[in-house]
């Protein structure tokens, strides 16, 4: 008896931790799942689009972009190859285990058989009850034999019971090393590709570095054009803050928007809804938020006012929360941006070559506020999106989906 609880206690240990640590590996399947995407999305918006022209640095930013996205997925197959092989190894105790005690749960049912055959004929049952002292004791034989058969019934049942669980556990022990040994081909596989990307990737960097005078010159210029297309955007921003004000004729602190009640109440939903957002172009990530250091050029560091996202030809920008349009700024080259006002918080979309909307319309979630530019030499289309709190910049990570 105290055997038995004790497999049972042991059983629903077993399972408990294996629900657990499933819940785990859930995660690191999904997780896979996403990066495998994020690599499907990296190989066609950022090697799929024809380029006329391209530059050595945005080539180098692209590719080291594919092999970093490749490293976190094999990272994450080698953590499910770990946990599956836990699980394996879990399994092979519990099926020893299992397998040990259906041996004993054999033997002891052949030697119930063995003492049956031998006791098998009506003479020798006969005989067991007319040998009895009393009549109770004849009655305690007759019950002691029709336990027996019903234990010998038992003991078939429970040694069938028992096999049908080691098969349970064959299957899954070969399923689970099926499994494991897909993970280790297919990252064997990203291994093969990052050793090819990682030749392009040389291949990029001596050019860069045999020309390194007129990289960083190139570098450097862009950076400045882009200080200076901030600068114009938060210059804009305060004017249109001043301006929204005005019409209220109320004091408000400098930088920040004075509000009404509706624009109170949006202010507050749009805060509700950090970390649900949904991104305004359907694309990827090609540069975070913040200052980083270059990745080629020591020394250089790039400040990134918003997220940059790479897109496809075509690519319309959508609004992420309800508002209105606070102002329409013309950038540099013809290029446009748009601001969306959502209490004290605004939007803007740069890089947008049509526009769609006006000045105050009232704008929903979702929906189109402009055609996103298309460079015609490199092929890119790139999305600047960037997030404020009155007149001060925030990281739009921190409010989108993370997909």
């Amino acid at each position: 008896m105290k055997t038995n609880l004790f497999y049972i206690s042991f059983f629903f240990l077993y399972i408990s931790v294996l629900s657990s640590y499933g819940q785990t590996r859930k995660e690191l399947e999904n997780r896979r799942l996403k990066l495998n995407k994020e690599i499907t999305k990296v190989n066609t918006l950022l090697f799929k689009t024809k380029k006329e022209k391209s530059s050595a640095l945005d080539d180098l930013k692209d590719i080291n972009q594919k092999i970093t996205v490749r490293k976190h997925l094999i990272e994450t197959i080698e953590l499910e190859i770990g946990g599956l092989s836990g699980e394996i190894k879990e399994n092979e105790k519990k099926l020893a285990a299992y397998n040990a005690e259906l041996v004993v749960l054999k033997k002891d049912y052949g030697d119930m058989v063995y003492k049956s055959y031998k006791s098998k004929s009506q003479q020798s049952r006969t005989m067991f009850l007319l040998s009895s002292k009393s009549f109770y004791q004849a009655y305690k034989r007759i019950q002691y034999m029709g336990q027996y058969k019903d234990f010998r019934k038992k003991q078939g049942e429970k040694i069938i019971s028992k096999t049908e669980v080691i098969q349970r556990f064959n299957d899954s022990l070969l399923k689970k090393k099926d499994s494991k040994n897909l993970l280790i081909s297919q990252e064997k596989k990203q291994k093969d590709f990052i050793e090819g990307d990682k030749k392009d990737q040389e291949k990029i960097v001596s050019k860069i570095k045999s020309q390194e005078s007129k990289y960083k010159l190139a570098l450097q210029n862009k950076i400045k054009e882009e200080k200076r297309v901030a600068e114009k955007l938060d210059k804009l921003i305060r004017e249109a803050i001043a301006k929204a004000n005005e019409a209220k004729k109320r004091k408000s602190k400098k930088g920040e928007l004075l509000l009404n009640a509706e624009e109170k109440s949006l202010k507050a939903k749009f805060e509700q809804n950090k970390g649900k957002l949904p991104w305004p172009l359907n694309g990827l990530v090609t540069r975070k938020y913040g200052v980083q250091p270059h990745p080629t050029f020591s020394g250089i560091n790039i400040n990134s006012t918003g997220l940059h996202i790479r897109g496809k030809k075509g690519d319309e920008a959508k609004s992420i929360f309800n508002g209105k349009v606070l102002a329409i700024q013309l950038l540099s080259k013809g290029r446009k941006a748009v601001l969306i006002q959502h209490g004290d918080y605004i939007t803007t979309y740069n890089n947008l070559v049509e526009i769609y909307v006006v000045k105050g319309d009232v704008i929903k979630t979702g929906d189109k506020l402009g055609k996103v530019f298309t460079d015609k030499v490199t092929g890119k289309t790139n999305l600047v999106f960037i997030l404020y709190k009155n007149d001060t910049r925030l990281n739009p990570s921190h409010w989108i989906q993370n997909k």
